[in-house]
């Protein structure tokens, strides 16, 4: 097989376990009572895998599905760069949003079928904004 075609396979193999986590994400959250807001909202700074919201709590969530990782990767997945792309896309959605702008921002992250954790592992402020 070539390289390239390899590579292919294998972005593409991601991209599925990928989404496969996001809409149990999803489902979790329809579960536990909160309003789907937005799914994979795009700007040109960042996404954000789902926004969500329940008792005037806006939740910009960040879904990794990690079958071989520990909290290590976590960390890793979660850097710093990615937190602040994170901001930045919640930023420009509140601004194209103005219905939320009275809303408590919250910026969660779930974990889907990491070793030795749940299977859906909800972390509540994961990360906040520092000035």
């Amino acid at each position: 097989m070539k390289k390239s075609n390899y590579h292919e396979i294998n972005s593409r193999a991601r991209k599925q376990i990928g989404s496969s986590g996001e809409i149990r994400a999803l489902n979790y959250f329809k579960e536990n009572g909160f309003e789907i807001v937005e799914t994979n909202f795009r700007c040109r700074s960042g996404e954000a895998d789902l926004i969500v919201s329940k008792d005037e709590v806006l939740v910009f969530v960040e879904v990794k599905t990690l079958l071989w990782g520990n909290l290590e990767v976590l960390a890793r997945e979660l850097n710093s760069q990615k937190q602040k792309r994170i901001l930045e896309t919640s930023k420009y959605f509140l601004t194209k949003h103005r219905q939320y702008s009275n809303s408590f921002v919250r910026f969660d992250v779930v974990v889907i079928d990491m070793p030795g954790f749940p299977a859906v592992y909800h972390i509540e402020n994961a990360f906040l904004e520092f000035s």
